[in-house]
């Protein structure tokens, strides 16, 4: 009766600990174990291993499991009809069934569900020396189930994953509203190009390159912007940005005779299908805050500023002198008429 004993809670600690070791390493999440595997804990690179080949470690696991149900089932069954007689062994069977259920699956999942992160760092090691005792076996059994696995490239997650985790976030209260709110904007970065962004051309504040300083003096004072773009004979020809305040310096000091060209700086050209993201890339490395949008054919469209960038971060950025908040609606409600 004793051997019998031993031998249920034998199997019965083996199964559950194959099924609680299954189910824990199925509930911490690859990114997590990323995290643990930078911060050094024990057992986080192990663990991390597991992770990234996930398949002989859970052929082993399935292996003991198996070795224990099958294995110790037949074993039982024999030991139980010698005990208590082959009368006995139905009821008996039903019962042992019953305990297997609840003792070494539905408890030990639920086990290993809940401390998942504690289990996984403690088991890593064991399992890895397990799967390595098991190579013959797995490798085996790697090679019958390899036609049936996919080959698809798996990702720890995606923009929709993470856009959901961001708004169940707020939900939650574990991030603000507005740090929610930046990180759906980010993802817009790639989704929107110059064209969408761009003060079209018939809104351009520009000046000609033969005017002088002195002819271009109210305009100058009057505008709201830092930057100017300098055309030629016509907006089509674009000889360079002028800085407002370079202009007035120019004119503290009374060079009123100058041309506007001689203070142009060579203007960024981008194509009218950049994207957010590379423009502010652009804006960085050239340390220019304004391009000058062209279209397919070279003509130009109009212009953005690393401030249009930002403002898909932020919202819409509106100073005290800004009279027109949105300026591509101005443009083609006046190109209307």
């Amino acid at each position: 009766m004793l051997t019998l004993l031993l031998t249920l809670i034998a199997v019965l600690i083996v199964s559950g600990l194959c099924s609680g070791t299954e189910a824990a390493l199925f509930s911490v999440p690859l990114l997590r174990v990323r995290e643990l595997a930078r911060s050094k804990k024990r057992g986080a690179k192990t663990l991390l291993k597991i992770r990234q080949k996930m398949n002989r470690p859970i052929t082993t696991i399935v292996i003991l499991n198996n070795i224990a149900n099958i294995g110790g089932s037949i074993l039982i069954g024999s030991l139980a009809a010698d005990v208590l007689g082959n009368h006995m062994i139905g009821y008996f069977s039903g019962g042992f069934t019953l305990l297997v259920i609840i003792a070494s699956e539905i408890i030990p999942k639920t086990i290993g569900e809940s401390h998942s992160e504690k289990i996984s760092l403690a088991i890593a090691q064991p399992l890895l020396g397990l799967s390595r005792l098991f190579t013959p076996l797995v490798w085996c059994i790697d090679k019958i189930t390899a036609p049936f696995a996919s080959k698809a490239t798996r990702y720890s997650t995606n923009e929709s994953q993470i856009k959901l985790l961001a708004r169940i976030g707020k939900l939650e209260g574990v991030i603000e509203d507005d740090e929610s709110e930046m990180i759906q904007r980010i993802f817009d970065l790639n989704d929107i190009c110059a064209e969408d962004l761009m003060t079209p051309r018939v809104a351009i504040t520009c000046l000609q390159n033969t005017q002088t300083l002195g002819e271009a003096k109210d305009f100058i004072r009057a505008s709201q912007h830092s930057r100017i773009v300098v055309t030629g004979e016509n907006r089509d020809e674009i000889v360079g940005i002028v800085f407002k305040d370079e202009l007035l310096d120019a004119m503290v000091d009374e060079k009123y005779n100058q041309p506007i060209s001689d203070f142009a700086h060579p203007a960024q050209f981008v194509a009218e299908s950049t994207r957010a993201d590379r423009l502010l890339v652009s804006f960085q490395e050239r340390r220019q805050h304004l391009a000058v949008v062209t279209d397919e054919y070279g003509g130009v469209s109009g212009v953005v500023s690393l401030e249009d960038v930002l403002e898909i971060l932020t919202g819409e950025i509106v100073d005290e002198t800004d009279t027109v908040v949105d300026l591509q609606a101005f443009a083609k409600k006046h190109s209307s008429h």
